[in-house]
């Protein structure tokens, strides 16, 4: 049982608790050598078997313990702070039988207290400490002491003892604290990127309140529009040869109206859970038709390759209109024809769409789609935004790049369903 509450974030205990574990069977294997081999060469009259008993149970103790984290998936800060305090009367006791606090080792009871200051609360911290100096004092009174005749030989093993104890500690603690500042960096490198996506996805979720808004107000004109444009289309003295464009004007309105009516309805929050899935060839043809039927003028040719039946797909809208912005991206950037690549295994699903345009420019490789763009004459320059956030929501990864044989190239990278 823990001996006192510590309240402190422990999901990182357990490696730390792994690293307790690996420096005292580094600081066993010393003490055990030191005691099996330092008595005779030096004649130093110690109590082999009391010492050794205590080093035996201890290493048992960290066996154990080491069974136990093997196996753990966490570890509470207490049973890190017991450890410690263990880890205090252990050498507490070994000091007890050679010599209390004039044994140099005596100086081992520094390393805990600076690992629980890396690794655990105030409170701890300070009871670790406590127990530490408790025990310091306690060896100056009471010891066993060692029988050692010659003062000025005794002197010597002191400053000798005195080294050792100093290099022993410099090593553990240099190498904890090695491994916690790594551990620290990691954390706040995640905590940056965490912090980074929530930014986006905000910024993300104000657009789609702002765009929900906006189909909502342009119900009403696209209506009239399409009032009008059928009136022109029962106009006798109309023009033959302009019922052609009216057609497609009609054709445009319509499909405009369909995009807002799909947009108010996503907006409404239709579940993930209850979309429907789609096998991938068949839903890539489907949006680059629909597509064409948005942007008559351009061309595309689409190479599907794997294995049948392909893998399904989760019919998102937002997985839809992201492919949406890639096409109008790679259509803007060149008039020559888009070369559409779909490939899949059984696991993953790879979605490359090419133009022969003048390539992504630098700062665009460089951001990748993590921040907006300013507007420019073909859009609002949050294309690329909106399509990398939508990606990484439905699990995926968006790769931007200039091909040595020119153009640019998207590649999205998904995650198959089974059928």
């Amino acid at each position: 049982m823990p001996f006192i509450s510590c309240t402190a974030d422990g999901s990182d205990q357990l490696a730390n608790l792994r690293r307790l574990v690996a420096a005292r069977w580094a600081a066993l294997a010393v003490m055990t050598g030191l005691t099996l081999l330092l008595p005779g060469p030096l004649e130093i009259p110690l109590p082999l078997a009391p010492l050794l008993v205590l080093l035996g149970i201890a290493a048992l103790f960290n066996a154990t313990v080491q069974w136990r984290v093997r196996n753990a998936d966490s570890a509470s800060p207490a049973e890190l702070f017991t450890q410690l305090l263990i880890d205090i009367a252990t050498l507490g006791a070994l000091v007890f039988f050679s010599g209390g606090a004039t044994n140099p080792l005596v100086s081992l009871l520094l390393p805990p207290v600076a690992i629980a200051a890396l690794t655990l609360p105030v409170r701890c911290v300070v009871a670790i400490g406590v127990a530490a100096i408790a025990v310091y004092s306690a060896l100056m009174v009471f010891y066993i002491p060692l029988p050692l005749s010659d003062a000025g030989r005794a002197a010597r093993l002191h400053l000798l003892g005195m080294w050792l104890t100093f290099a022993v500690s410099a090593a553990m603690i240099a190498w904890f604290v090695v491994r916690m500042t790594r551990l620290i960096r990691e954390r706040d490198a995640e905590l940056a990127a965490a912090r980074e996506q929530a930014l986006r996805d905000e910024r993300i979720m104000a657009i789609g309140t702002l765009a929900a808004g906006a189909a909502h107000e342009l119900g009403t004109p696209l209506g009239t529009i399409a009032l009008l444009a059928g009136d022109l289309a029962n106009d006798p003295q109309l023009p033959a040869s302009l019922q052609p464009d009216i057609a497609l004007l009609r054709q445009q309105v319509g499909i405009c109206k369909e995009i807002i009516t799909g947009l108010s309805r996503r907006a409404g929050a239709e579940r993930l859970e209850n979309t429907a899935t789609t096998a991938v060839d068949h839903w890539l043809e489907g949006i680059r038709q629909r597509w064409h039927a948005t942007r008559p003028r351009a061309t595309s040719h689409l190479q599907a390759h794997g294995n049948q039946p392909a893998p399904a797909i989760i019919d998102d809208p937002r997985l839809e209109q992201a492919v949406l912005n890639l096409l109008n991206n790679a259509a803007n950037a060149s008039s020559a024809a888009i070369e559409i690549g779909l490939e899949w295994t059984a696991e993953s699903i790879v979605i490359d769409i090419r133009d022969h345009g003048p390539g992504f420019p630098q700062a665009v490789l460089r951001a990748g789609g993590q921040t907006a763009f300013p507007a420019h004459e073909r859009g609002s320059g949050i294309g690329l935004l909106l399509t990398r956030s939508a990606i990484e929501q439905l699990g995926g990864r968006l790769t931007l790049s200039n091909p040595p044989e020119g153009g640019a190239r998207a590649r999205l990278e998904l995650t198959a369903r089974k059928q």
